[in-house]
């Protein structure tokens, strides 16, 4: 037999990708797409057919790596295409909105990084607009990556079969330190107008869709403070439009622009079900670098799980001996693990690719069965719900504030 089909066989769909934007999560998002039909059957093929960004060299240069056909240097251009059927939205938080909104409405399928928008108002939008256009057949779906971990999805399953019993903890922290240095320049994330918020929205946000994941309960108040380390940095070369503030320059060593965003957020909080969450997400814990870590504590038993050991999870089983008793490692690299089964034998780890992997398969998966995608705008909302009120929170001097419904 050959590789080449009958005639009479039916031709697999294809499930055309275009990708709009071309930096970190570009680059990942697009090597995750075109990973997806040699790991997983998806019930249909799949296909970057555009890359999308201002820079038409450098968008040109990315489509080359990639191996990309077409590119565009303004977003609108990719809805008219009928090559198109899904957008991956891949750029800062600004301009989340407007492109979801015009891509639902012209009928695409969307994948939009998290957090899903700048502002409430926004994503509530962005939620309403996903809602009716999924009774259209049209899906979305908000990139949280991390529930994509084989070792979360298991402890998700966990938690859902009963084997931590009653959740009384959630303790849940996300480090890195790759702004430590004051001489590092001002980037977009660190403009409120293009990013939203700092270290809150861009790792806070993860560790609220973990929760409420993991836990499959939504957080109702906290109480929050959030904190500017380094009050203005040194303008980028490329500045792309940020604007020099003179009375920021602290140093007199040249263009500075000023901080508009949080360095580092602290919150406590309370589920539905009534634990108590402590969360923390900085950008200031010198000598870390991606340590997204949590941990569960029930009536029946703990999971504990940080992401530099992204292939472990320990568990604590309570309804052992004590002489059995304590945490104990699971390398969650098994068949039976979610997603694991597809890649390497037993033992032989996966990274931090992997998970945006998982989720172009899932996110195809439910295009091509016409399932609701999980998590969905409406996901994204709740997220950006707990966001706004731990920024109500600081503001108002860490008074006790209730997430809105």
């Amino acid at each position: 037999m050959t590789g080449i089909p009958r005639a009479d066989e039916p031709r697999r769909p294809v499930l055309r990708v275009a990708v709009i934007g071309h930096a970190f999560m570009g680059s990942i998002h697009t090597l995750a797409w075109q990973a997806v039909p040699k790991i997983f059957d998806v019930g249909a093929e799949i296909e970057v057919v555009a890359v999308c960004g201002r820079d038409g060299v450098a968008a040109k240069e990315f489509a080359d790596r990639f191996g990309i056909g077409s590119v565009e240097t303004d977003w609108r251009e990719l809805l008219s295409r009928i090559d198109v059927d899904v957008v991956d939205i891949c750029v800062p938080g600004r301009l989340h909105a407007e492109i979801a909104i015009a891509a639902l409405d012209a009928g695409k399928h969307v994948l939009c990084e998290k957090p899903l928008a700048n502002t409430l108002a926004e994503a509530e939008t962005m939620a309403a607009v996903a809602a009716s256009a999924s009774d259209r057949g049209v899906r979305s779906m908000v990139g949280f990556s991390y529930r994509r971990t084989p070792a979360l999805a298991y402890a998700r399953q966990l938690i859902a079969d009963g084997r931590l019993g009653t959740i009384r903890h959630i303790r849940a922290v996300y480090l890195q330190d790759w702004i430590v240095d004051p001489e590092f320049p001002l980037v977009w994330r660190l403009v409120k107008e293009e990013a939203g918020s700092g270290a809150l929205g861009d790792l806070g946000a993860h560790l609220i869709d973990l929760t409420q994941y993991l836990t499959a309960q939504a957080i109702v108040g906290v109480s929050a403070t959030t904190e500017t380390f380094v009050t203005s940095r040194p303008l980028p070369l490329a500045s792309s439009g940020l604007s020099a503030t003179g009375s920021n320059d602290e140093t007199g060593s040249g263009d500075r622009g000023r901080v508009t965003v949080d360095d580092a957020a602290v919150a406590i909080g309370r589920t539905e079900g009534g634990a108590l969450l402590t969360l923390e997400a900085t950008r200031f814990a010198t000598g870390r670098k991606n340590a997204l870590r949590i941990e569960i504590n029930g009536s029946r038993g703990s999971i504990a799980f940080d992401f530099e050991r992204l292939n472990e999870l320990e568990f604590a089983d309570a309804a052992l001996p004590p002489e059995e008793s304590g945490f104990r490692r699971i390398l969650a690299t098994e068949p039976g693990h979610p997603y694991a089964g597809a890649w390497w034998p037993a033992g032989h780890g996966l990274g931090y690719d992997h998970l945006f992997v998982h989720q172009a398969k899932d996110f195809a998966e439910d295009i091509v069965r016409g399932n609701t995608p999980s998590p969905s705008f409406g996901d994204g909302l709740g997220v950006q719900r707990v966001l706004d009120a731990i920024e109500r929170s600081a503001q108002s001097g860490s008074r006790w504030t209730s997430v809105n419904k």
